[in-house]
């Protein structure tokens, strides 16, 4: 009944409906917790194997789910020394469910995720943990996997290049219980932790294998994504591609990287920011063209030229080097937008990369061409079940629930929030602005006060970092360049009078601790609780945020930082009229009502009004985003469907599924080379009622599939006979001819060769086939200009693109696969030099001579009875044997 009052004195963030149908199964949970406190812990992993046991046998995970609870609770206690809150019970029903739980910072959301994990893995199918970085994929599979380890359940951790095992028994001289394995028995475990990226990128890896042994994630069943909303949603703007280098030459980018600094703002060239598109003006069209030495640029023929030039105009325009990238060991490194870190190994595509390593002078890269790519939100929507936790999805329920399919369910927190989340101040420009950032830094850390500083870019960060450096305060850098001390710093960041000026990954998935980490730090227990008590009495973290974030999720994340777990904590926001978000959305007027009003220059406002119309820009924002993530979203949902089939055909091939796979594969490929083959004689079918017969043409496309010899193809023999008899009597002959072979060749070399030549048609194909989908899409935008609907259009052309792509895997599977086993046998014969294995033309024209020695008896007419003994007509029988 406490728990209930509680839920109800801070509903304002929470559903109560849901909760409330909810708290018997905690109570349900709580009733077992005497029980499991009596036993053993040899009892306690007896009971573990007999859930597991049940669950094999049929039992539902619902049914077991108050008794699993409750074991991993226990078994919390007892190795790391935490007990589940009546809330991360909830939490943990909740991602059980298939839902996304939004739990405050602090709120312990690592520990949430072992109840639904555990209860998951019973039934031996799998669990993917997905987290947004390496560090906490291992930190969280040794840290929690003492728990599973504890209850019988493996668990197994994915980093970039390797994979670990936790493995209690077979610890390392530093006590480290993980156990490097190779990728595939990391799959195998029952618990995988791993990032977005890994996972997605083993998903593309495996749908290019050559053999289904070579496959590591066979299986998508039960997924929980930590930090959701940045994986899900801020990720989710840039799929993953694997790809490889092009035949471009990567020199015509540092030709064409001069020409932006012969161009004017304003005068040449017109921005518009809210879309971040670039327009040039008929002057600055004109200098192009003289400096290019081409009359039109917009003709067809200049078509790359144009690609060229946008290309070098967006990346010197918009894209500003320690914001939007770093240059790092002469590569240009990608910064994430939303988190801040570095994105090593992604690239931007369509050259815009190349584009932007030309204007550093680095190294240009070649161009690439996609092999295989997937956005993640269709990766992530091939899981059986998905769930996720973060502290701040409400903002983005809309697209969670339209493109996942996810509700979002706001869980209360364990103590009531104390911190105070001040109005945001607002200075003319960003010099007043920082100028007003370092006196309060000053001010609060002269009182003991820990401080965050949030910034939205590297090169803010630094900036601030000089101002503080100017006035002696001491303090840390987080951003993407001080990445590897990350954790380091984030733990230290709550003692007494500590500066931390971060960019937005500011530690996500790590705890800012009052008063510090001392597991970390040497600090004893009661220096500890004195620093502790220290910076309780000085108003506990104060986060400072010097600029509003497109997205008011990301200024809630920043917000998280401070008053975890009840404790006092402060937030405030300082903005400037030239920030980017105020000045694309209304500073000017703003800037006009304080002239007017003879406001100094270093003077703030604190207005309500003004902070709405801020927050209002962020929404415009955001649907923006979540417009584009929609139509990113809507455009590979076709090239999606087109993936399905290409790699359910790739896995016929690779796995065939009835009992007698040798068979399926072989009744495929003459399925084919048959389809084709009554293709070209419909096709040679000529005259007004498809009487006669194009002979020649016939045959010359014949003799490219298999070789032709013997009666069926002599040109009489053609004519005397109508086309589904010829087709029939051509299909027996392809169907012996192919078993020769086989038999020449023996099974297993066979299906060997017909899954390697059919591997590589469908690949070689589906390479061009993407290029050609991402052709169409960068020009389908124009279909709007004749008053059609782009995305309809993209469906409708890249439907018939795809018809013929299958017809084209068809046709080169017809031509290449018998005729390259064909020659096998020849080379065979030759390599072996064994008289025994003869040619197969060899076998096949002695099958034919039965049939041209019988033809040769004058005595025996087309329409007589066959001497065979069948009873059939002679051209109908032996006079056409194959």
């Amino acid at each position: 009944m406490a728990f209930l009052n509680k839920i109800s004195a801070i509903f304002g963030n929470s559903d109560e409906k849901t909760l409330k149908k909810l708290m018997p199964v905690v109570t349900e949970i709580n009733r077992h917790e005497p029980e499991f406190q009596l036993k053993s812990d040899v009892e306690l992993l007896a009971y573990s194997m007999n859930l597991k046991s049940k669950v094999l046998a049929g039992a539902s995970l619902d049914a077991i789910l108050p008794n699993a609870f409750a074991l991993v609770r226990e078994a919390s206690v007892r190795v790391l020394g935490q007990r589940h809150f009546d809330v991360q019970l909830i939490g943990g029903i909740v991602l059980h469910q298939g839902k996304i739980a939004e739990m405050r910072t602090g709120e312990g959301k690592t520990l949430v995720s072992t109840l639904p994990a555990y209860l998951n893995a019973l039934n031996s199918k799998g669990v993917h943990v997905v987290t947004v970085n390496d560090y906490l994929a291992l930190r969280d599979a040794q840290w929690m996997g003492a728990i599973y380890d504890f209850l019988g359940i493996s668990v197994a951790a994915l980093q970039h290049d390797k994979a670990f095992l936790y493995d209690s028994l077979n610890r390392d001289k530093n006590n480290n219980p993980l156990r490097e394995i190779q990728r595939n028995e990391a799959y195998e475990a029952d618990i995988t932790y791993g990032t977005n990226n890994e996972f997605g990128f083993d998903y593309l890896r495996d749908n290019m294998v050559s053999k289904f042994d070579d496959k590591v994630q066979k299986k998508l069943p039960y997924a929980i994504v930590d930090e959701v909303d940045n994986i899900l949603i801020d990720e989710a703007r840039t799929p993953l591609i694997i790809s490889g280098p092009s035949r471009q030459n990567p020199n015509e980018y540092l030709q064409f990287s001069r020409i932006p600094s012969l161009l004017v703002k304003e005068y040449d060239y017109s921005i518009e920011e809210k879309h971040k598109t670039i327009s040039l003006t008929e002057k600055g069209i004109s200098k192009i063209e003289n400096a290019l030495h081409i009359n039109n640029l917009y003709d067809p023929e200049n078509y790359s030229q144009v690609h060229f030039v946008e290309n070098a105009l967006r990346a010197e325009v918009f894209f500003v080097k320690d914001k939007e990238y770093v240059v790092n060991n002469g590569e240009v490194v990608i910064v994430d937008e939303f988190t801040g870190r570095l994105m090593v190994g992604r690239r931007y595509s369509d050259g815009l990369h190349q584009a932007i390593e030309a204007k550093e002078k680095v190294k240009v890269q070649r161009e690439s061409i996609t092999y295989a790519t997937i956005t993640l939100q269709n990766y992530f929507r091939l899981y059986s079940k998905l769930s996720g936790m973060t502290g701040t999805a409400s903002t983005e329920a809309e697209e969670f629930w339209k493109i996942y399919n996810l509700e979002v369910v706001s869980i209360p927190t364990n103590n009531i929030i104390r911190r105070i989340d001040s109005t945001d101040v607002i200075y003319r420009d960003q010099k007043a602005k920082y100028e007003a950032v370092v006196q309060d830094i000053i001010k609060r850390i002269a009182m003991g006060q820990p401080v965050l500083v949030g910034t939205t870019d590297i090169d803010k960060s630094e900036q601030i970092s000089q101002m503080l450096k100017a006035k002696n305060v001491n303090h840390e850098v987080l951003n993407a360049k001080q990445h590897d001390r990350e954790a380091l710093i984030i733990a230290q960041a709550g003692r007494p009078g500590a500066v931390t000026v971060a960019t937005n990954m500011a530690g996500r998935g790590t705890d800012i601790v009052l008063g510090g980490n001392n597991s970390i730090s040497e600090i004893d227990n009661f220096d500890w609780e004195m620093n502790h008590k220290k910076v309780i009495d000085a108003g506990g973290l104060c986060i400072i945020g010097t600029e509003r974030h497109e997205s008011r999720r990301i200024d809630n994340q920043l917000r998280g930082r401070a008053g975890r777990q009840g404790d006092p904590g402060e937030t405030k926001f300082f903005c400037a009229l030239d920030d980017d978000l105020v000045r694309r959305f209304g500073g000017d007027r703003i800037q006009s009502i304080m002239d007017w009003a003879g406001m100094d220059q270093e003077l703030s406002i604190e207005n309500k009004m003004i902070s709405r119309s801020i927050e209002n820009a962020q929404v415009k924002v955001e649907a923006q985003h979540f417009d584009s993530r929609k139509h990113l979203v809507d455009y590979d949902d076709v090239v999606n469907s087109h993936r399905n089939i290409i790699y359910a055909q790739r896995n016929l091939i690779l796995n065939p599924t009835p009992i007698n796979s040798s068979i399926t594969l072989k009744s495929q490929i003459l399925e084919i080379i048959i389809s084709e083959i009554s293709e070209i004689i419909d096709d040679c079918l000529i005259g007004p009622d498809r009487g006669m017969w194009a002979i020649e043409d016939m045959l010359t496309d014949f003799a490219r599939i298999f070789p032709i010899e013997g009666d069926i193809f002599n040109p009489e023999y053609i004519t005397d006979n109508d086309s589904d008899f010829y087709k029939q009597k051509v299909n027996d002959y392809l169907v012996s001819l192919y078993e020769i072979t086989e038999q020449t060749l023996g099974l297993e070399r066979c299906r060997q060769l017909e899954q390697i030549l059919m591997m590589r048609v469908i690949d070689s194909n589906w390479i061009q086939h993407l290029t050609t989908m991402d052709n169409l899409r960068q020009g389908i935008g124009l279909e709007a200009v004749g008053q059609r609907d782009p995305l309809v259009m993209y469906k409708k052309q890249g439907f018939e693109i795809f018809e013929n792509l299958q017809k084209r895997i068809s046709t080169d599977t017809a031509y290449i696969v018998l005729k390259t086993i064909i020659n096998e046998v020849s080379a065979t014969a030759t390599r072996t030099n064994d008289r025994n294995v003869k040619p197969v033309m060899d076998q096949a024209v002695s099958i034919g001579k039965q049939t041209t020695k019988i033809n040769t008896n004058n005595k025996i007419g087309r329409n007589d009875k066959c001497p065979c003994g069948s009873g059939n007509k002679y051209k109908k029988c032996c006079g056409v044997l194959v």
